[in-house]
């Protein structure tokens, strides 16, 4: 159960929930071979939604991407999971470390269905990527007929300071040529290793994928001190389309001076979007001729959605604008707020875009020790998983619809 944003997690032995380690140490994929066919319409019904279901009953990440014949993937982070069916909390419920699926589909007479395909191995419950490995999801894209799944690799660390027990071990990219199967889970998967390539300043690298023209963009969340000068943000990286099989070669940072350099130095490196999130999405909307950029705001445990805008990838982008505010779950007075509450992993699924619409997913954890069976997060399922809305684009700006 991850955050990026905060790089705070309640246990060693568990879940995810955070990796935005700057609060410590300082504190579909997008697709765009053509603008036309981003924003296909959906049925009205298709909103998303997640039931507890198949065994899932919870994660976090949530990034989607659109597959074909009108099915969307969902990958989620750490996930609690029973073989119990209508379970009313978490009480001794088990955690997968690492990543597990669902593919949706929408139809007019139907609206929107999910099922979630979790993997198991002797009985048990275990994640869809990575044998013996703790693999995080990130943004997966296309390319042509090629699925790429980007992955963060964990591992435990019980000689780290403080609580958090654990540490980025590496970055990789599961390459997926034939996805046709109904299950995700009989996918052939071939993966490649970008850890040589990437910098340790680096704490996540596909916070957000966008395959554009001859290039694959990426929003890394950067952190660095050199000389004096120290930069926290969320950069921007590309490997060339025609590079992707060894990647780890073919990386190039953006400065601040519109040139692409091998290496992100501090003192040149430009920083795109001073948000520095662990989970955002990059998405082109063909009906205002704009890059949209959507996160979770890190202030206030993460009480507010925001947005900005750009007219190419690089930027320069707009200033921030809010798409609603407050997050209920963090919000003092709600029924869904409790003090050791934070929010991320904000995020747009153009995939269910329609009249000039977003729809965006956030995310709702605890600081507290999940371990416990009083914990919030065990009592209470709507915590911590995808929470949908609705926002609509107008003249103005976004309002809530």
């Amino acid at each position: 159960m991850k955050t990026f944003q905060s790089m705070q997690k309640p246990t060693h032995t568990a879940v995810r929930l955070v990796l935005f380690l700057f609060c410590l140490l300082l504190l579909s994929c997008s697709t765009v071979p053509e603008k036309a066919d981003l924003l296909r319409p959906t049925p009205a019904g298709c909103l998303p939604f997640f039931p507890d279901r198949d065994g899932w009953y919870g994660g976090d990440g949530a990034y989607s991407i659109g597959l074909n014949d009108g099915r969307v993937l969902w990958l989620f982070g750490d996930t609690f999971v029973s073989d119990e069916e209508g379970r009313r909390d978490r009480t001794n419920m088990k955690v997968v470390l690492g990543t597990t699926l669902a593919v949706s589909t929408c139809a007019a007479d139907s609206g929107f269905q999910i099922r979630y395909w979790l993997k198991k191995n002797n009985g048990e419950f275990v994640s869809s990527f990575g044998e013996k490995e703790w693999l995080w999801p990130q943004d997966p894209f296309l390319v042509g007929r090629v699925l790429y799944i980007p992955l963060l690799s964990i591992k435990a660390n019980p000689e780290m300071p403080g609580p958090f027990k654990f540490e980025i071990a590496g970055h990789k990219f599961a390459r997926i040529e034939n996805f046709e199967h109904a299950d995700p889970n009989r996918w052939t998967v071939e993966y490649l290793d970008l850890t040589p390539g990437i910098p340790k300043e680096i704490r996540a690298f596909a916070t957000t994928a966008v395959a554009f023209r001859d290039y694959v963009y990426f929003y890394p969340l950067y952190g660095a001190t050199r000389n004096g000068v120290s930069v926290l943000g969320n950069i921007l990286a590309r490997i060339p389309v025609g590079k992707l099989d060894d990647p780890a070669r073919a990386i190039e940072y953006l400065t601040g001076n519109g040139q692409w350099e091998k290496a992100p130095d501090p003192l040149k490196v430009k920083v795109v979007f001073g948000a520095a999130v662990s989970e955002l999405s990059v998405r082109y909307h063909p009906g205002i001729g704009k890059w949209i950029a959507v996160y979770l705001s890190v202030r206030n445990n993460g009480d507010r959605m925001l947005y900005q805008t750009a007219d190419v990838p690089e930027g320069p982008w707009s200033e921030p604008g809010i798409l609603f505010a407050p997050v209920p779950e963090v919000e003092r007075g709600s029924t869904r707020y409790d003090r050791n509450n934070f929010c991320y992993a904000g995020k747009e699924h153009p995939e269910f875009a329609r009249d000039r619409t977003l729809v965006v997913t956030y995310v709702c954890n605890s600081h507290e020790d999940f371990e416990k069976k009083t914990s919030f997060i065990r009592g209470n399922l709507f915590l911590y998983r995808p929470v949908v809305n609705r926002v609509r684009i107008s003249d103005e700006g976004m309002q809530m619809k």
